[in-house]
Parts: C-alpha cells; structure tokens; sequence
C-alpha cells in the first residue's frame, strides 16, 4: 500500500511537471506570438514613414516618386513658413493638397498620372510640418495607392540640413504670390523687395469692366491699348512707351506687379515693361483669382496713376527682348536658334488660324511647335487647374521635345503676342537669359504672302 501510494504521488509529480512544462510552453508559444505581432506592428509602421536619411538613399531611385503637397508658392522658392531654405527636395513633383479639395475621383487620378505618380510607385508625401501628409496619404490609399510613406519631418528638417539637395525655380520671386501683395500694400516691406516705390496694375484689354467688379486694393487698371496698337496689335513706338511710362508713374527703378483675370493680358504687360527698361517686373502667380481664393480685401474705388517726369534711363533699355520679322528671319537661318510657335496643336498644324480677325492659317515655316492650349484663350499646357504657373520642369520638358533648350536663343510668337509673352516670362523665371517675343508673331508673318509658310505634320 505504501509502495502504491508512493506510485501514485510520483505520477502526481509527474502530471503535475508536465502540467506546469505544457503551462509554460503554451506560455513561451503565447509569448512568442505576441513578440511576432509587435513586430509585424512595428513593420507596418516603418511601411507607412520614411525619415531624411532613408529618403536621401532613394533620391535617385525610379521606383519612388516624392510629392510636395505644400503651395506651388512654397514649392518654387518662397519661404513661407521659416524655413532654412526655398524650394523643395530635388526631384519632388508637386501637387498641393489644396487641389484634392477642388478635384476628385478620375479628375485627381488623372492629375496624378500626369505627375508621374502612378500606383506602382512608391509615393513619399511631405509638407513643411507633417501636418497634411496623412491626410495627403489616406487620400493617396482611397484612390487605390498601396505604397504610400509619409516624411514626417517635412520641409524644415530638410531644409534645415545643408547636405541635403534642393531645387528652386531661379527667378522665383518674380512669380509673387497673394501674401506677398497683401504685406506690400500693408507697408510690412516683404522679403525680396527692395525698392522705394511699387505700382500694382490691373491689365485687361478696353473698359476696365473686370476692374470696376473688383480689384487688389490701390490698383490701378491699365488698358492693352496702351502698350500696342493696329492694325497688328504689335507695340506702340518707343516714344509712345515712354509716354505711357511717365504717364502711369513708372520708373526703371518700381516695382511693377501685374495681374489680371487672364494671365496672358499681364504677361503681355510684363514683356514690354522688361523691354522698356523697368529692373523688377513681377507676375502675380494665378492672377486675382488667387487674390479672392486668399480672401483678401477687395477693393472697387477706381484708382488714378500718379505720373512722375522722368522714366530714369533711355527708353528701350533691353531691346533684345522683343523682336520684330527681320530678327525673326535670322532666328530661322540659325541652327542654335529656335522661333517657338506658343499656338494651339489645330492653328499649328494649319487646322484654324486662331482668331476670326486672322485670316491665313498654318505656321511660320521652320518654326517649332512650344505648346499652349485648346485655342487662344486657354493656356491649359502652361498652367495648373487652379490658374497658376504650371511645374517649371514640365513646361522646359515640353519644350525639350521640340528642341528648345536653354542652351538656344529662343523667340516666342504667336497670333499678336500676348501667349508668347506668357511663355517668355515663363522662361525668364527658368533663368533662361537669351529668349525673346516676336512681336509681329503669325498675324504679320502670314500678311506678307512671300514669307515662307507651312501646314501639316511635321515631318
């Protein structure tokens, strides 16, 4: 009996050594598990963030596509919010995420393909602070992006560090953008300015009905009749811009800021204002559309220009900026020269002229085609849905296509010179030096029957 019990108790021992055994492995199992969650946790999170040095690592990798959600202000150079530098990170496309505001669906899908930012890349968002770039990323998720991080450290710690690449739009702060206006107007002296006088002019052609709806407080309207003229609407004569000069309180050493409800109408203005003389020429990015988006005051009292004696130096001071036909003939002549057709696709390839006043149809013979919009209205090519400037890389990679490259001379023309006027800015902001309008642009070239024309295909 007692052999029996010491039986029983060391099966007792036993069960309950195996118990305890079976305990603990379950445990260890159970533990394991819990440590492989955390770990498959702790990979998710390193899925969904990328920090500066990761990022520096994959600049150059094709599989990656980085996105800058901030401004398109922010984007090409300005310093908006303190930081160490302008601009954004090198090879970083842009799409503010104010535009997943205004567009949706196919319409964000489409504007993110044309970005480059396709579903089988890797997408990297950032902003200046982190504060939109989840957001920018579930948006990114909802629309079918699997691979999407996020650089929480944004604009300021990468521009914080001097090793790191950036890029900028060269001549950035001549594209102003409303905040800027806004601290001008307010006597505030904003970064970049830096001269003792400042005219703002609303530029439209005719009665200033846009003005009188509403205008940039203390600006003054300027009229297209007052820079060119008929028959061809090329520019007054030199003497008569010097008139208009004086006239409108302009001297070679203001600040001219220019905008309008079309841009054309104001890059128009900008291109003879620099070929007259004036040193600070400035756009307004997006035009007073981007004024009312910002929410600034709108003023509707008319304002009157106060005129002053003397524009300051001879009157054209850089008359390489604005050619005429026998320039544009030796543009032509010229292999390392390029005369850009800034025209629809349809009034290049002769389909329309462009314009009902504008009879002949087809192209400056030997001329390339620059790009510009569905007809002489429009602009689609050179700019955002929003109105503002498009990407500086896209449109010097459109004209890449066509063999216009900084390298060349190029001369813009189009039907009178106001599209042509817009590219040419467009250039200038790009830091491109030798670049001209030709003013005369097709309506002259095609009046003249023995000036060489084309239609068609190129071949």
């Amino acid at each position: 009996m007692k052999k029996l019990k010491g039986f029983f108790s060391i099966a007792l021992v036993m069960t309950l050594s195996l118990g305890i055994f079976s305990a603990c492995s379950v445990e260890t199992k159970e533990s394991n598990k819990t440590e492989d969650n955390k770990a498959e946790i702790k990979e998710d999170i390193i899925k969904t963030s990328i920090d500066k040095n990761e990022l520096k690592k994959e600049l150059e990798n094709d599989d990656f596509v980085i996105v800058d959600i901030r401004s398109e202000a922010a984007y090409i150079g300005w310093k908006l919010e303190g930081e160490a530098r302008g601009g954004h990170i090198k090879g970083a496309v842009d799409l503010p995420y104010s535009w997943t505001r205004e567009i949706k669906g196919n319409k964000l899908k489409n504007a993110l393909i044309a970005k480059g930012i396709a579903p089988e890349k890797t997408i990297v968002v950032y902003d200046t602070h982190g504060k939109d770039s989840n957001s920018m990323a579930e948006v990114l998720k909802d629309l079918g992006y699997d691979k999407v991080l996020v650089y929480e450290g944004g604009m300021m710690e990468w521009s914080s560090d001097e090793l790191l690449p950036m890029e900028s739009l060269k001549n950035y702060d001549k594209l102003v953008h409303p905040a800027w206006i806004n601290d001008l107007i307010n006597g505030e002296n904003p970064k970049t300015y830096a001269a003792k006088t400042y005219r703002i002019f609303e530029v439209s052609w005719g009665e200033p009905k846009d003005y009188n709806k509403g205008h940039i407080p203390g600006a003054v309207h300027l009229d297209t009749n007052e820079i060119e003229e008929e028959p061809l609407w090329n520019r007054k004569t030199d003497e008569d811009l010097e008139k208009m000069l004086l006239k409108y309180g302009v001297t070679h050493d203001t600040t001219v800021i220019l905008y309008g409800a079309d841009t054309t109408a104001a890059a128009r203005a900008a291109s003879i204002f620099m070929y007259c003389g004036v040193e600070d020429v400035r756009l307004l990015n997006g035009g007073f559309n981007a004024w009312k988006t910002a929410g600034y005051e709108i003023e509707t009292k008319g304002n009157l220009p106060i005129p002053v004696e003397s524009f300051g130096i001879e009157v054209p001071a850089n008359p390489e900026y604005i050619i005429d036909t026998k320039e544009a003939k030796m543009i032509l002549a010229n292999d390392n020269e390029e005369l850009v057709s800034i025209r629809s696709w349809a009034e290049y390839l002769g389909k329309t002229s462009g314009y009902s006043y504008i009879k002949p149809k087809g192209r400056i013979k030997g001329s390339t085609w620059g790009h510009a919009g569905s007809d002489p209205y429009h602009m689609e090519d050179y700019r955002n849905i929003n109105g503002t400037m498009r990407n500086y890389k896209e449109i010097a990679e459109n004209w890449k296509d066509w063999g216009v490259t900084p390298d060349k001379k190029s001369a813009f023309y189009c039907g009178t010179g106001w599209r042509a006027s817009e590219a040419f800015f467009d250039a200038y902001l790009m830091g491109w030096e030798n670049i001209a309008v030709y003013d005369g642009g097709w309506f002259e070239w095609s009046m003249d029957k023995s000036n060489p024309v084309d239609s068609g295909e190129v071949e």
